[in-house]
């Protein structure tokens, strides 16, 4: 469903021969097979396959089960290194290895899932062989050298090859909407709009009208026609942001627009072609959504053509004193290089709010002189509190009035995003989409910094 990987790659502001990891050879990864043990079922999972696939009678599932005991989405299988996940999905007659029911269970091989009546044998290819991975750190500006993140750099080049729409999950932070740029920077709409919608930053009542745009006086407030992001991204690419929160009566609108390319403004009579490419990103777990009837299935399966799983920061092996490093630079950390002190815990850490939490963290540090993530953190191999940079002019100034802790941190991050907002600017010709770009961090991002700034 997705199309053949692209010949080029890259031209963000990480693209240069130095920013490259070695090439390597993954550890090897096992192939597995579920087997329908008295039919004709076989669906095989390898790392050429998303992480997770689902098990039941949705059209959405990889593997579907003709079988009325089995859910529409059953269970969902991910394949890791050594090992096979599944996981229930809240089921109605359960899963069961070897016969005991379960919620979530790892498998080696061996083993017999049940779902419904139906049983899947679990078999290990044995003539699994090691995986080469990309030698790129990044994937346009979504950056990682863990063999997680480089995994999946061959799903991103055919994404970015394709014109499918795309379902991006992952947890807070993780850099969808980096993705979701990187792909649509990589694509044949390279040059076309890039729009954004979140469903969580507007109200109910206008989410119709800012999706669709509305015509004069279809509404108290309507003086003026007004185009909607689909209208605004005719060409380009939409990214419709934490797609899991949107109203579900808006669902059927929204599915209508992706199958048909057209819509229809609020109080309009007819319908206006669009020429739109539909990226979506949640942190939510739409299986999850589809099963309790808040997410609609057609939808899901609509959107998910292309669908792709940033991993947490947290099981990216490596990445944490990786982007640490790659902050602390673009920021104009002193020393070049990130302190010892601090570098020895970025690993330790768990980073539940994942790669956005780690930049706030480092900008901090620059700052203040400490990242406030708990204890250790800020502190030197001596274990005494690392002193925040001397002879600062706000930093003293906020240090001279005996301010609570968080007051005076938040006031110096507030000075301190004003001055880098208005470095980077500078040197990139007031260019947002540049400056964005070598700041590391997303256009929408840098943009609502900018705007607090101000």
């Amino acid at each position: 469903m997705i199309a053949a990987m692209s010949s080029g790659h890259g031209h963000g502001p990480f693209d240069d021969t130095t920013s490259r990891a070695p090439t390597e050879i993954a550890p090897p990864t096992k192939t597995f097979t579920l087997t329908q043990v008295s039919g004709p079922l076989r669906l095989r999972l390898d790392e050429s396959l998303p992480p997770r696939l689902l098990v039941g009678k949705s059209p959405a599932c990889a593997l579907r089960l003709d079988d009325p005991l089995v859910s529409r989405r059953h269970v969902a299988v991910e394949i890791a290194p050594q090992s096979l996940r599944v996981t229930d999905l809240g089921s109605t007659n359960g899963t069961f290895v070897n016969g005991v029911r379960v919620i979530e269970a790892v498998l080696r091989g061996g083993e017999v899932l049940r779902v419904g009546t139906t049983n899947l044998r679990v078999e290990v290819d044995s003539s699994t062989i090691p995986l080469s991975l990309p030698d790129s750190d990044h994937f346009g500006r979504l950056l990682g050298v863990s063999p997680e993140m480089r995994r999946l750099h061959g799903t991103f080049l055919r994404l970015a090859a394709s014109d499918v729409p795309v379902v991006i999950e992952g947890e807070t932070g993780t850099g969808k909407e980096l993705l979701a740029e990187s792909i649509h920077e990589e694509s044949a709409r390279a040059k076309a709009p890039f729009v954004v919608f979140d469903c969580t930053t507007v109200s109910g009542s206008l989410l119709e009208s800012e999706l669709f745009g509305h015509e004069r006086g279809a509404f108290t407030g309507a003086v003026a026609m007004r185009k909607g992001v689909f209208e605004q991204a005719d060409g380009g690419t939409l990214f419709i942001d934490e797609i899991g929160d949107l109203d579900i009566a808006l669902q059927s609108k929204l599915l209508r627009a992706i199958e048909r390319s057209e819509i229809r403004r609020v109080g309009g009579a007819g319908w206006v072609r669009v020429n739109v490419r539909v990226i979506a990103a949640t942190r939510r777990d739409l299986d999850r959504a589809v099963q309790e009837g808040r997410f609609r299935d057609d939808l899901f399966f609509r959107l998910a053509v292309g669908r792709v799983e940033i991993p947490p920061l947290r099981r990216r092996q490596g990445d944490a004193a990786f982007l640490a490093q790659r902050f602390w630079t673009a920021l104009g950390g002193q020393p070049p290089e990130l302190p010892p002190e601090v570098a020895a815990h970025l690993e330790d850490y768990a980073w539940p709010g994942n790669v956005r939490e780690l930049h706030n963290a480092i900008a901090r540090q620059i700052a203040v002189g400490e990242m406030g993530l708990g204890a250790g953190l800020s502190r030197d191999a001596s274990g005494a509190s690392s002193a925040p940079p001397s002879g600062g002019d706000v930093v003293e100034e906020t240090l001279a009035q005996d301010l609570p802790f968080p007051v005076a941190r938040d006031r110096l991050v507030d000075e301190f995003e004003r001055r880098y907002v208005e470095r980077v600017l500078a040197k990139h010709g007031g260019n947002v989409a540049r400056a964005a770009a070598a700041s590391g961090i997303a256009r929408r991002y840098f943009q609502i910094i900018r705007a607090r700034s101000r």
